[in-house]
């Protein structure tokens, strides 16, 4: 995407959530990746288990 574009899904993104919205939205996001990389860490370390157990 270009510059331009981005200004414009920013602009449509303050009318659809408006100005006090956005820090929540932007809160509510961090934590949702926080936790899916922290599951993703998770899954891995099962995995590397499981394959030593089967060893």
């Amino acid at each position: 995407m270009q510059g331009s574009d981005w200004i414009i899904v920013a602009v449509i993104v303050l009318l659809l959530f408006g100005g006090t919205q956005i820090p929540k939205l932007a809160r509510s996001l961090g934590q949702a990746q926080k936790e899916f990389k922290t599951g993703l860490k998770e899954g891995a370390a099962d995995d590397s288990s499981e394959d030593s157990d089967k060893a």
